[in-house]
């Protein structure tokens, strides 16, 4: 083993350094609707060396990683001051999340942290753990994060160390540097995940798409994506939420479903980047799915292609939870295009590149599931005949 500090120090930077400015490359010819790139885009092994090891050669002779980073997924996104970013969802070693902000010139590679992760101001009722932040740029001004705060559930049986409750974390900043906390949002659900903030009023309140759910698993009689309106953040409550994309048996959200990335504006409608979960003998399967919500009334669904829209392929299935595809974050830029940001067995965090107008289009063309093997086929053979002419 190298036993010299400055060597072993060298050795460490060098490939930290390599890794972060390692060019990304896009995997062609893609399925036409996006292109994804080679590499991930972040990783455990992005975190600054400084973030695990203690560099002070007196106090750790033999350079041992003293905290180490687990995993580096499921993050917002933001284009901000010219650079992209993202509020990454950083796993210790000790199972405990943060956030920290990873930025990038051209949004596909050359990720790198800032030096300090987010030190997130604390309510009344302090957070065990926080994860998946959506940040959307609401027209108010302010640019709003919305996480997942988990705490252990008070109403657990003495020696239960496993149970636990989920709200709706809410903070807001101007720069991804100041964050101001808000209470969480207040709900009739007993739980609430996925909750992700409209950017824009509705009847001059604010809107969310809420996941409510009766456990901190299982969704329970919570039926799937729905909204509701909100008359201030600053101590945000919904009183009452309405279905909008529900889940469906036999289908990519038959478990459970949940929003992803904040819907983005186009002419044709609201484009939503959501997540479903079916079942199998392997356990449950995340991907990635779309659909479109009208322009004049975001409650309306549109469009609503079947199937999925991205899941884990190769390296991607395998992880510290496998066969998993999970989006919380997407950026649309003003010449259209789309950078939607996946993560993978909620280990690593990874790029796919399209246009506005591609996913409109896979949206309104791609055929609704017709919920039975039969219409399935008759769908196919439709197309088959077209192509073949006979």
């Amino acid at each position: 083993m190298m036993s010299c500090f400055e060597d072993r120090l060298a050795l460490l930077e060098a490939e930290h350094r390599a890794l972060i400015e390692r060019p990304n490359v896009p995997v062609y010819p893609g399925n036409g609707v996006f292109v994804r790139y080679k590499n991930p885009v972040v990783t455990a092994a992005h975190s600054p060396l400084f973030w695990r090891y203690d560099l002070d050669k007196k106090a750790n002779p033999f350079l041992m990683e003293r905290m180490g980073i687990n995993a580096a997924f499921n993050s917002g996104a933001i284009k901000l001051n010219g650079k992209y970013c993202l509020v990454v969802r950083v796993e210790g070693a000790d199972r405990k999340s943060f956030f920290a902000v990873a930025e990038s010139p051209n949004g596909i590679d050359n990720f790198a942290f800032r030096d300090y992760p987010i030190e997130l101001p604390q309510t009344d009722n302090p957070d065990v753990n926080v994860y998946d932040m959506r940040l959307t740029l609401h027209e108010d001004g302010w640019i709003y994060g919305v996480f997942c705060s988990e705490r252990k559930d008070p109403a657990a049986p003495r020696g239960d160390t496993s149970s636990a409750t989920a709200s709706a974390g809410i903070v807001k900043t101007k720069d991804l540097t100041t964050w101001i906390r808000l209470p969480d949002l207040a709900t009739k659900s007993p739980q609430q995940r996925n909750v992700v903030l409209h950017p824009e009023f509705v009847n001059g309140k604010y809107m969310l798409y809420t996941r409510p759910q009766d456990g901190f698993i299982e969704t329970g009689s919570g039926g799937g994506i729905c909204v509701g309106l909100a008359d201030s953040m600053e101590k945000a409550v919904v009183a009452d939420e309405t279905l909008l994309d529900e889940k469906v048996y036999h289908t990519i959200k038959e478990v459970k479903n949940g929003a992803g990335a904040v819907p983005i504006k186009t002419a044709r409608g609201w484009l939503h980047i959501a997540h479903g979960v079916r079942n199998t003998a392997a356990g449950l399967r995340y991907v990635v799915y779309a659909f479109v919500t009208d322009l004049a009334d975001p409650t309306k669904l549109i469009a609503t292609p079947g199937g999925y829209l991205i899941a884990p392929e190769g390296d991607e299935r395998v992880g510290d939870v496998s066969n998993v595809a999970f989006i919380n974050g997407a950026i649309a830029e003003d010449d259209g295009r789309l950078l939607l940001y996946y993560a993978s067995a909620d280990t690593r965090m990874h790029v796919a590149e399209s246009t506005v107008d591609r996913l409109l289009d896979y949206c309104f063309n791609t055929p609704a599931d017709p919920l039975t093997s039969q219409g399935s086929v008759k769908q196919r053979v439709e197309m088959i005949r077209k192509n073949l002419g006979r």
